[in-house]
């Protein structure tokens, strides 16, 4: 999915809503940003930390997998969003935070 300010492909991200797991909110922004709708393992595959552009503050992210069953043609961010599907291996390349890459690289490694 394409980032609303820069356009680098990353994965749905945001905040944990008040009383609500790491999981639940993962299916929630994936909804949002991408349309995306299916399973959602609860637990958590891996971490990485980021900076958005120049803030000095740092972001935490907890990656979940999920195994998509829909993509829906509407959904709330569809009109600020570039959404594309990549092979993995291209993933590994088009990812923009390194963190996320070195998830990548696990998931080929594990065979997911």
């Amino acid at each position: 999915m394409g980032s609303r300010r820069n356009g680098r492909w990353g994965i749905p991200k945001g905040h944990v809503e008040g009383g609500e797991v790491s999981s639940a909110a993962a299916l929630r922004e994936a909804f949002e940003e991408a349309g995306v709708a299916g399973v959602v393992d609860k637990t958590v595959f891996g971490t990485f930390s980021y900076r958005k552009d120049n803030s000095p503050n740092q972001y935490h992210v907890a990656v979940h997998l999920l195994k998509v069953s829909r993509i829906a043609d509407k959904f709330p961010e569809k009109d600020v969003r570039k959404t594309r599907w990549f092979p993995l291996e291209t993933a590994l390349r088009e990812a923009a935070h390194p963190g996320l890459r070195m998830l990548l690289a696990c998931i080929t490694s594990t065979n997911i």
